[in-house]
């Protein structure tokens, strides 16, 4: 039997190359195989292998899991740690840039080097990094592996050259920043502290040299010990004992007190003439009980104390709050003077820091604002004003505001379109920012030569949309579209059944369909909905139609062409179906009687609609017989033809926009007709009743099935059979176009069942283990013919009604597992979980609002599709039939033919499904424009059915001459514009004809075709296979589009191994093959999406969006697009402290730290304690690397202006000397002739 089963694989694979002049589908992946072609195609391919590289551009979004946060006063850059490793520093407009640890440890403390162009990192793994910042794209110098001890505070004092390096032994070390060596010089524990005390003090929480003395370092344990160490006499000034423990430590800038925040919400004040007990202790938030006692509160995590010139000091903290009530928000407080301030967060604080106007400690410090940064936000409070206001952000941080669920790129938009979404979007921004300019503003951008318009569409879980303009490398927001102001809100009871229904999102958006031309946008949401929306420049007052498709279906349900008399099935022969009108949807009715409603009720009353996109009609599945509607899984529309496709595991339908009617509404099954290569004919559900005419047996010399995808018959204009067997019975043309091509069908659902929920998983986050070794795609599931199902069990009175060994439909329990039924080779439903992960890809699943709770898909070994397609001997209904529901995953309308004998392009419907059957649907619509108002649309299903490996993915066309054939559309009109009688409105369509000639027309156009496993290009109308290339086979593809790159196109594919694939058109050469990206999340999966120009894009993380381009002409240019974030900078100068204090020896607290941490005075540091893993350069040479010339010669020009300033106040001192001792002498001359004519006894 094995045998006889290669041999038929044998057959399937060879014989369509013989047959229909195709060649092999089942040649080795990775080689493109080519057939004789009815004319020879002159295509000059230009791309090569050596115009792609893929490398990541720039990540837009807030860091995802920050845990750490630094400013450089001077330079005015941000730095940002993440605990995956991340750094994201971040400037002015264009200045943003992310860096990754390859050890993936997360980033403990960030030490800018101030004004120096220098990251120091302490990561989890107790490694120092030495970050180069003076290139676009920084990079490690040095990194210092400590082995015995762990890092838990870092310090860099202002100017120095050496790190403070604490430890949770207590120790402190010190580090060579320049050669990231370990000094000799070493603080232990046991010396800082009394010999006396019995306990360890703990891990080292805060370092500072004092402000008055830099030769004083204090050191804070957690335990509450305090200590000032004297690194000159190497030993304490003073220790302080505190009972509460210690979370950080503020100084004054005179350097005589300073401030630590305790555990128990204290702040306590100390003065260095007095250690013994803290001079002030206070309880900002606690109140005094009846005992005298202060409540209990939470702990001040950080506290800084900033002081002003002309006002009273800051005092600014986080937590302190009391623990009495419940649920509070965490909260930042500003107290200024007697003034107190509580600013609530809607996320907790993870840092924040004081932004001040000097970088001197010892200087007042003037601050001006505070940089908080929450868990999922980042903040800038503007200190200047009395209220507070926050600074409009400058980086696009709320993109994850509401958990992003889709993705959409467009590259090379219409110019006037971002203005004008601009436009409009800023009349709906929040106001009460703050006035000034955005404090966060170094390095340096310039917007590049080789720029154009892109805008990036991202749908979130609460139903919104947003647009963002995307050009050149940057993300700033246009416009937001809030999609459930279309629908009702669910009132008292209908809460609960909405909640049910959906869980916490029934708005949740699922896919875009966008088309920027004519401004029409489409959103598809999971409770198996439709919206259209028009633009339009003035606002308007007006209602929504909503249109209800009843659209499911089981194939042994349909009901067959004997009995449409005897149902109340109306059909409209101009292809119209009316609508009945169900009853609203009720949250007290039972799942049972719910029948012909809506999930969502959509508002029927007049609405304003303010300027931007304005909802225009409503598509809704309805409820079958207590069952929910399934979600939509395809979706496209076009507005040239005015038609709207969208299709699920159930069927297909297409909506008129214009008209406002349903013109198709069918089952896959019924599209097919008798060209369905499964045959999977309806049949009566009368029980008493055995229909044979709608079965067909297959005679033992089966013809190879991919012959039969090549061949579309179209002598006979509805064929019954495409086997030519005598045996089959054939239906009565009238019967198969009452039965097959009916715009409407009615299902009569013998199963009552409990009712499924469209509900969200908690989340996409998969443990993919085995994507990258030999996973076959969810939907190369083989068939095991010849094996029924045993009823039993609660299903047994189901399985029996539906017939013998025919299981029903899985219903599905979730979004997430949702299914595509598909051919199985098991009795068991261990298939779920792939079946689920194709709805995901597909645009069923939608993440949840908690991205911590995952759930965990297994993924099992399946044969290829060759085995997958089997047939089964018996005489009744082959294998396919008992276990498969046919979802469509992909439309397209284009100008095409639909049949072998057209003889020019028409318009079309491309259906793909997730079997790998292609169906070509042609429609006549009128061109007239009053016509196309008032008459119907005459659509009519082929039998053309052509077939690949997978799912289907993606459909484009190519012309004879190998160039991208676009879509026709409208162009924008504004339709509430005010009327103008001598310009009349009218549509004004751009069509786009196969090549330019009319000869050539006749020869027709290329159609390009990608499923999950293999590319086919077709050359139509002949749908001869030209070229075939199988482009995985341990894997499968997630997403492929047809772009444009370099003035050619390419097919571009992410599979789930990883691996990003190039192919030529049309000959499907590979171009590129590197295996970027593992996929461990279903995340990167759902949004993963190429666009021309040689860009991609993806969502890295739940809060932000990478993007990268596979473009080698894009990587060269790279640099020149990135922003600069160095910009040499002169360092202020410290505060003048007066003539007379300087001049007789004010410096007394400067020293030479080289000489006292040196080698020669210190000596070597232990090898063992710590290992030295040498960079790229030292840091002078990667100065000089990066900077160049260029950034020489402004260094020696700064140099020079210093020198020069310095000479200046030189010469303001010599003559202030001069004046000085001019005026002593003056007084003195004065004195003496004051004093010459006295007598000694006068004195």
């Amino acid at each position: 039997m094995k045998k006889f089963r290669k041999v038929l694989d044998g057959l399937t694979t060879s014989s369509p190359a013989s047959a229909g002049g195709s060649p092999s589908c089942g040649s080795a992946a990775g080689t493109p195989t080519a057939a004789p072609t009815p004319r020879e195609l002159d295509v000059h391919e230009t791309l090569m292998s050596e115009h792609f590289h893929i490398c990541k551009t720039v990540r837009h979004g807030f860091p995802y899991q920050p845990t750490c946060l630094t400013f450089d006063p001077v330079q005015k850059i941000l730095a940002i740690g993440t605990r995956s490793g991340g750094v994201r520093i971040l400037g002015g407009p264009g200045v943003d840039c992310y860096s990754q640890h390859e050890s993936g440890a997360a980033v403990l403390q960030l030490q800018f080097l101030i004004n120096e162009g220098a990251l120091v990192t302490a990561c989890a793994d107790d490694t120092l990094h030495l970050w180069n910042l003076r290139q676009r794209r920084p990079a490690i110098l040095h990194s210092l592996k400590f082995n015995r001890e762990r890092i838990t505070f870092c310090h860099l004092p202002f100017q120095s050259k050496w790190l403070y390096v604490g430890t949770e032994r207590g120790n402190t070390h010190i580090v060579n920043v320049e050669s990231f060596i370990l000094s000799g010089y070493v603080i232990m524990w046991n010396k800082a502290i009394e010999l006396s005390t019995k306990t360890h003090p703990g891990p080292v929480v805060h370092l500072s040299d004092s402000p008055k003395d830099e030769g004083k370092l204090l050191i804070g344990f957690e335990s509450g010990t305090i200590v000032m160490w004297d690194l000159r006499a190497k030993r304490t000034d003073f220790r302080i004992y505190y009972d509460e423990a210690i979370h950080s430590v503020s100084w004054h800038h005179e350097g005589r007190q300073f401030m630590c925040s305790h555990s128990d919400g204290s702040l306590s004040m100390w003065n260095l003439r007095n250690t013994a007990k803290p001079f002030q202790v206070t309880f900002p938030h606690g109140k005094s009980q009846r005992d005298g006692r202060k409540e209990s509160c939470k702990p001040i995590l950080k506290v800084e104390y900033k002081t002003c010139r002309n006002s009273e000091p800051f005092v600014i903290f986080s937590g302190g709050l009391s623990y009495d009530k419940a649920g509070r928000r965490p909260t930042l407080t500003i107290m200024h003077g007697k003034a107190i301030t509580v600013l609530e967060m809607d996320h907790p604080i993870v840092e924040f820091i004081v932004l001040c106007e000097t970088p001197y400690l010892n200087e007042v410090q003037e601050p001006y604002a505070v940089v908080v940064l929450l868990e999922k936000d980042f903040i800038v409070v503007d200190l200047t004003q009395s209220n507070f206001p926050i600074f409009e952000n400058a980086y696009p941080m709320d993109i994850h505001e509401s958990p992003v669920t889709c993705t959409a790129y467009f590259a090379n938009c219409p110019p006037d379109i971002i203005p004008v979404l601009y436009s409009i979007g800023a009349k709906h921004k929040k106001t009460g920012y703050s006035h000034k300019e955005w404090p966060v503003s170094g390095g340096t951008w310039t917007v590049g030569s080789q720029t154009y318009p892109e805008i990036i569409i991202t749908g979130h879980a609460d139903g919104s949309i947003k647009f963002w303009d995307a050009t050149a490398i940057t993300l700033q927001m246009l416009y937001k579209l809030k999609t459930s102001k279309v629908f009702e809100k669910p009132k008292g009871a209908e809460t609960g059944r909405s909640a049910e229904l959906v869980e916490e999102d029934p708005y949740a958006v699922q896919m875009v369909s966008w088309c920027p031309q004519s401004r029409i946008f489409c959103v598809v949401g999971i409770s198996a909905h439709v919206i259209l929306y028009r633009f339009s420049k003035h606002d308007a007052n007006t209602t929504i139609t909503s249109l209800e498709v009843r659209l499911q279906c089981e194939m042994e349900e349909v009901i067959s062409p004997s009995d449409t008399e005897n149902t109340v099935c109306l059909t409209d022969p101009g292809g119209h179906s009316p609508q009945p009108q169900p009853p609203s949807p009720r949250s007290n009715m039972p799942d049972s009687a719910r029948d012909s409603i809506p999930c969502l009720r959509v508002k029927d009353r007049m609405i304003r609609m303010p300027p931007g996109y304005q909802a225009e009609l409503v598509v809704q599945l309805l409820w079958v017989d207590g069952e929910p509607p399934q979600q939509i899984t395809s979706l496209d529309l076009n507005s040239a033809y005015g038609l709207l496709a969208l299709g699920n595991c159930n069927g297909l339908a297409v909506v008129d926009y214009l008209q406002k009617t349903v013109i198709l509404c069918m089952s896959t099954v019924e599209l097919y007709g008798a060209a369905d290569p499964f045959q999977r004919l309806t049949r009566s559900p009368r029980k008493n009743r055995q229909s044979t005419s709608g079965l067909t047996e297959l005679s033992d010399n089966q013809v190879s099935l991919d012959l039969e995808r090549s061949k579309s018959p179209t002598s006979v204009p509805y064929p019954s059979s495409i086997h030519n067997d005598p045996r089959a019975t054939a239906e009565p043309v009238s019967n198969l176009r009452a039965s097959h091509y009916s715009p409407v069908f009615y299902l009569l659902d013998n199963v009552k069942g409990p009712g499924r929920k469209l509900s969200l998983p908690t989340d996409l986050k998969t443990d993919l283990d085995h994507v990258n070794g030999h996973c076959t795609s969810p939907t190369s599931q083989p068939c095991v013919p010849g094996r029924p199902r045993v009823p039993g069990g609660p299903e047994g009175p189901r399985l029996s009604r539906r017939g013998p060994g025919r299981p029903p439909f899985r219903k599905a329990q979730s979004a997430a597992c949702m299914e595509v039924s598909l051919p199985v080779s098991s009795l068991t439903e261990g298939y779920a979980s792939r079946r689920a992960m194709l709805q995901q890809l597909h645009g069923v699943t939608m993440y949840s609002h908690d991205e911590h709770h995952t759930t965990t898909y297994s993924w099992t070994e399946r044969e290829s599709r060759e085995n997958s397609f089997s047939r089964s001997r018996s005489s009744s209904v082959s294998s396919i039939d008992r276990d498969t529901k046919e979802a469509v995953t992909t439309l397209l309308f284009a100008e095409s033919y639909g049949r072998k004998s057209d003889a020019l392009p028409t318009p079309c419907l491309w259906v793909g499904t997730s079997l790998g059957l292609m169906l070509l649907v042609p429609m006549s619509i009128p061109t007239d424009e009053q016509e196309r108002m008032e008459e119907p649309i005459t659509v009519a299903p082929t039998s053309t059915v052509l077939m690949l490996k997978g799912s289907v993915l993606r459909f484009s066309f190519l012309d004879c001459a190998g160039c991208l054939i676009q879509s026709p559309y409208e162009v924008w009109r504004d339709g509430n514009a005010p009327e103008d009688p001598e310009r009349p409105r009218r549509r004004k369509l751009v069509n786009f004809s196969p090549c330019s000639s009319q000869d050539a027309i006749g020869d027709g156009h290329l159609a390009v075709v990608c499923s999950e496993r293999q590319a086919k290009v077709f050359l139509m109308p002949s749908q001869a296979c030209l070229y075939v290339h199988n482009i995985t086979e341990s894997s499968f593809v997630l997403r492929a589009d047809v772009v444009a790159v370099s003035n050619s196109v390419c097919l571009a594919c992410f599979c789930a191994n990883g691996h990003v694939m190039i192919l030529s058109l049309p000959s499907l050469r590979p171009l590129l093959d590197v295996h970027y990206l593992p996929l461990t999340d279903m995340r990167i999966a759902r949004t993963f999406c190429f666009t021309n120009g040689g860009q991609a894009l993806y969502l890295s993380s739940p809060t932000e969006i990478q993007r990268i381009t596979y473009s080698q002409e894009m990587c060269d240019n790279l640099q020149e697009m990135l922003g600069e974030l160095f910009t040499p900078t002169e360092t202020p100068e410290a505060q003048n402290r007066g003539f007379l204090k300087g001049f007789f020896g004010g410096n007394a607290q400067t020293f030479d730290r080289e000489e006292l941490f040196g080698e020669a005075a210190a000596g070597k540091a232990s090898r063992s304690l710590a290992q030295h893993i040498p960079g790229q350069a030292s840091v002078e040479g990667m100065r000089v690397a990066a900077g160049g010339a260029v950034g020489e010669l402004a260094r020696a020009r700064i140099a020079l202006d210093e020198r020069g300033q310095r000479l200046g106040e030189l010469e303001e001192r010599t003559a202030l000397m001069m004046a000085s001792a001019e005026t002593f002498s003056k007084h003195a001359h004065e004195l003496m002739l004051k004093c010459k004519d006295k007598k000694w006894y006068q004195f």
